[in-house]
């Protein structure tokens, strides 16, 4: 069974950091592309960050690029996001999303992890 666990979140100061990890687990998490995002209260889902299944290629949110950085770890099937410089706007729950390069039918979700940003 395909699983993705998110992990990391937290309560932290205005300016703090966060690490976020996603651990994936039940397909080839070497064939899939994966992606954080995100989803505050009342608000639609939000793409964070995404990386290529190789880890070569990156892309970001305006709103976070110069502050987070995803990466990867294909020999621990984990995904990461290094969170810097964190903002209130930032809280809300981060999810982790696999999808296939080829077969963009195959396609997994997490749970989410809560990251609230708040003095």
């Amino acid at each position: 069974q395909a699983q993705l666990v998110e992990s990391g979140g937290g309560l932290v100061q205005p300016g703090g950091s966060l690490r976020l990890s996603c651990a994936a687990s039940g397909f080839t998490f070497s064939l899939y592309d994966m992606t954080w995002y995100r989803q505050a209260p009342d608000k639609e889902h939000e793409l964070v960050a995404t990386i290529s299944s190789a880890g070569s290629t990156t892309a970001y949110a305006d709103s976070v690029k110069g502050r987070f950085t995803i990466s990867r770890d294909n020999a621990k099937n984990t995904l990461y996001l290094q969170m810097n410089g964190l903002k209130p706007e930032d809280t809300a729950v981060y999810y982790c999303n696999a999808k296939h390069t080829r077969w963009r039918a195959f396609e997994y979700w997490g749970k989410g992890t809560q990251v609230t940003v708040s003095s």
